[in-house]
């Protein structure tokens, strides 16, 4: 197609809402309207409207000091694309040897657009077991799987996906002190064990998936029970084993690796 022939076929209101997207994805901290036009050598004026939809639309976030930044939701557009579904391909025959192994459900969660997100689910092989909804959205502060999502992200990535998460009707005011100080055990020790707060009797026992540079791509958690008259069923303890193991292995086939106690706390 010639020059002339592309130009024939431009879109420029689009052209300019993926100018302003590209330029904010290699910005930290924001821009301004009038540093948003000079650094793309057009009148400030040009943006306002466009800003204004990207704002409504979710795609940037207005922050105080009326600077302008990315938000998440382009990652979890791609987190729900064709990678998401290969990774749950790749780890459903893990899931299934975790299921077998420790006798109890297992399943993966991505974040997505505020929320934590199953994309794979894998019920108990006996009678027992807690199973959750692929496509059901959690929330990032009450589960393992959001806790373990927090934990192993860079703290500016952190940052953003709180922010979503209250803007998408989550609750306010839970980072505090202690939370963070949470999240740093919980990368330290590489996996989060929490009482369920949705069903009493459940521990939930998350552990990270992870790309090549140690941050967190998905979560994969167990919703333990006890079983009792169930010979050979593994103990707590033998089940996180089971479960750190299972998500390290899913974490090389997604390639990447598991993130060391240490290494991991120094991103916090």
């Amino acid at each position: 197609m010639s020059e002339a022939d592309q130009d024939r076929y431009r879109a420029p209101a689009l052209d300019k809402g993926l100018d302003i997207l590209e330029l904010l994805a290699g910005v930290d901290g924001g821009l301004s309207q009038a540093e948003i036009a000079k650094r793309l050598d057009r009148s400030p004026n040009e943006f306002y409207r466009m800003l204004d939809r990207l704002v409504k639309r979710g795609y940037v976030a207005r922050l105080e000091g009326d600077l302008y930044a990315l938000t998440l939701k382009i990652f979890g557009l791609a987190q729900m694309h064709a990678p998401t579904r290969r990774l749950a391909s790749l780890a459903m025959p893990l899931m299934r040897e975790l299921g077998e192994a420790t006798r109890q459900a297992n399943h993966i969660v991505v974040y997505d657009r505020g929320h934590p997100v199953v994309i794979a689910q894998l019920e108990a092989p006996g009678y027992w077991g807690i199973s959750i909804r692929v496509g059901s959205r959690m929330g990032l502060f009450d589960t393992g799987s959001g806790h373990v999502l927090l934990a192993f992200r860079h703290p500016d990535l952190r940052e953003m996906m709180v922010a979503e998460h209250v803007a998408s009707g989550g609750p306010e005011g839970r980072m505090t002190d202690a939370f963070r100080a949470r999240l740093v055990q919980i990368a330290a020790r590489g996996y989060e064990m929490m009482p369920s707060a949705q069903t009493a009797g459940v521990v939930n026992l998350s552990a990270p998936i992870t790309s090549a540079d140690g941050q967190a791509i998905a979560a994969l958690t167990v919703p333990y029970i006890t079983l009792i008259n169930t010979p050979g069923a593994p103990d707590i303890n033998a089940t996180i084993s089971a479960l750190t193991e299972t998500a390290r292995r899913i974490s090389a086939l997604a390639g990447g690796g598991m993130a060391g106690g240490e290494e991991a706390y120094a991103s916090l």
